[in-house]
């Protein structure tokens, strides 16, 4: 196990996220754009706690996902201090809680806080887990040409080169015709 089952799902999610906006993801279009969508995305990844009820908490969470995404693949002093700022921003304060059968894990927001400021802290304090493991590259960015989408490699040997859309397919299916074409 690379990290705690708790930092895995902030991590899945985060890159997730990251990939709901434009020009990622397989649609490449806004994939959060009402808050119709938004509580959908809360229901599917089983978020807890207060939900947002107006756009403004749909723009809060655009802007904290483009934060998100600009940490990602950041030299490691600038995730630092992106990391230090969203904690101090969002005046995080860890407690343990359990709930919902995910055993005991560290939240560091109250669960009525903004949707966005949760979403921000959780990933915070995933990022301040992957840092002291000295993991930042396994944060990565799809090694596909034309594809910016973002994932985490909990891969072993680190091996792990394509997001989690069609793009390793591709990459194996284009491998195999050259090698055939190579052969013919």
């Amino acid at each position: 196990m690379m990290f705690t089952d708790d930092t895995d799902l902030v991590l899945r999610h985060a890159a997730a996220l990251v990939n709901s906006a434009p020009g990622h993801g397989a649609s490449g279009a806004e994939d959060l754009p009402d808050l119709e969508a938004v509580l959908a995305w809360m229901a599917e990844w089983g978020w807890s706690g207060g939900r947002p009820t107006t756009t403004r908490d749909v723009t809060h969470l655009h802007r904290v996902r483009a934060r998100i995404g600009a940490v990602w693949s950041a030299p490691l002093g600038e995730q630092v201090d992106a990391v230090n700022l969203l904690l101090a921003r969002t005046r995080a304060l860890p407690r343990l809680v359990e709930h919902d059968g995910q055993g005991w894990h560290v939240h560091a927001t109250d669960d009525d806080a903004p949707f966005a400021d949760r979403v921000a802290v959780e990933f915070a304090m995933a990022m301040v887990d992957v840092i002291r493991a000295g993991e930042c590259d396994r944060l990565a960015v799809c090694s596909a040409e034309h594809c910016d989408d973002v994932y985490v490699d909990l891969s072993r040997n680190r091996s792990r080169k394509f997001c989690e859309g069609t793009c390793g397919t591709r990459a194996n299916v284009a491998a195999y015709r050259a090698r055939k074409a190579a052969r013919a």
